[in-house]
């Protein structure tokens, strides 16, 4: 609809119009979260470099573009960090996934008139699977230097992050063939540990090449002499862990829960030291291409809540972050301890953690919401997470590409330390 522009009196603005357009979307109202770098950009500027930032447009039924978003400017840098975003996915694409966007990359002018460096089309599908094939990276091209410059090439990059869960099997979870237990298998309705497994786990799993998944258990006791174990792979293979996606994992858990005695105590160190060791390991090839994350599904009051802090700390130092999920209605005020949200989480010695690498969710706040708002709030610090190690270790990542999220503190945006890092997938369930 277009109406002429009046003035205040009711005639006509000259020949101004405006023009309002209108589209029906689907009632998603899930949110994205992205991060673009570019690197080795075009220097439109004579006695220093380009001052690139970027636009983002969804391209609509008439073929008009809307601006979705304008990044930050990054200051004489062809390399460029952006800080990440949230987008509604209404916004982004009108809730339709293959609905064409276009990314504009330009060199910022304080008179506002800005040099056009590059653009690129994809769409939101497309970015998606882009990440699963570790190929999120395009080609930003100016029409007009394309014909002169046949190889003129400007990528954005994308890093990924590899993923590990971890389920409670302790007594406090009720008996699982009681209907009133967090781990009671109904065939017409998933427990709340299923429900928060595959909200997060069917997002998470988009970010791994090979989709297959490690899965462990503790706090149970289990075959054959029906010991207490923090640390078991709930496959029963300690050989072989990984699971084929998360159905995987949801399989190897049903099949786990009428096999092991549900016990305790609710000891989270030993699982958190497990995979700060493959992490440690990671760190030492002095490459660190791989960041871990742990993804903790409990239900209440962590018992060794001092030696839970001093390894945190100790992970705080590795390329790994820890994503707790509160399930049940326990008091989870040590949680929110450990989440370092409130303050510098420091071990029983007095040693503050080098990073923030914790976040808490307590599942039943969203347990009505969207798989989609779940996996969002879990996952909302891991890219500051993770480009802050990279930043601070100043390590130079293994090889060029990666298909995870990348986000990072401005300030650290472009220094040589933060470069795409290519990342393989696990998920992991302790």
């Amino acid at each position: 609809m277009t109406r002429a522009l009046l003035l205040k009196f009711g005639r006509n603005a000259g020949k101004s119009t405006i023009t309002v357009i209108a589209e029906d979307i689907s009632g998603n109202n899930g949110y994205v979260e992205l991060s673009f770098r570019a690197r080795k950009l075009d220097d439109k500027d004579l006695f220093s470099k380009s001052d690139p930032f970027l636009e983002l447009y969804r391209v609509n039924d008439d073929q008009s573009e809307q601006l979705v978003y304008r990044t930050e400017v990054v200051k004489n840098n062809l390399s460029p960090v952006w800080e990440p975003f949230k987008v509604s996915l209404s916004n982004l694409c009108s809730c339709e996934e293959t609905r064409p966007l276009k990314c504009l990359i330009w060199d910022y002018d304080s008179r506002g008139k800005h040099d056009f460096i590059g653009e690129f089309s994809t769409t939101f599908e497309e970015m998606q699977k882009a990440f699963g094939e570790d190929q999120a990276q395009w080609d930003c091209v100016n029409a007009k230097y394309k014909q002169k410059k046949r190889h003129y090439k400007n990528s954005g990059v994308v890093i990924l992050a590899d993923l590990k869960v971890a389920i409670d099997f302790t007594a406090s979870n009720g008996d699982p063939r009681n209907s009133c237990s967090l781990h009671y298998i109904n065939p017409f309705q998933p427990n709340e540990y299923l429900q928060a497994l595959v909200a997060v786990g069917e997002i998470c799993q988009d970010y791994d090449s090979d989709k297959r998944f490690s899965a462990l258990g503790f706090g149970a006791r289990i075959p054959p002499k029906y010991e207490v174990s923090h640390d078991f792979a709930i496959n029963f293979n300690p050989e072989d862990d990984e699971c084929e996606g998360i159905q995987g994992v949801v399989e190897a858990y049903q099949n786990c829960l009428p096999r092991v005695q549900l016990y305790g105590p609710t000891n989270v160190a030993p699982i958190i030291s497990k995979v700060a060791r493959m992490a440690a390991a990671e760190e030492h090839t002095g490459e660190a291409s791989q960041y871990y994350i742990l993804l903790v599904l409990t239900d209440g009051v962590v018992t060794d809540m001092a030696e839970t802090r001093e390894a945190i700390v100790r992970a705080s130092h590795l390329p790994m972050s820890i994503i707790i999920v509160g399930v049940g209605n326990a008091d989870f005020t040590d949680m929110q301890t450990l989440d370092g949200d409130d303050g510098i989480l420091r071990s029983p010695r007095g040693e503050p953690a080098l990073r923030d690498i914790v976040q808490f969710v307590p599942f039943r706040e969203l347990k009505s919401a969207s798989p989609a708002a779940l996996a969002k709030c879990v996952l909302a610090e891991v890219p500051r997470q993770l480009v802050e190690y990279y930043s601070y270790k100043e390590l130079p990542p293994r090889g060029d590409s990666a298909h995870a999220r990348e986000a990072g503190p401005p300030e650290r945006a472009g220094q040589p330390g933060v470069r795409p890092v290519s990342v393989s997938s696990t998920l992991e369930v302790p």
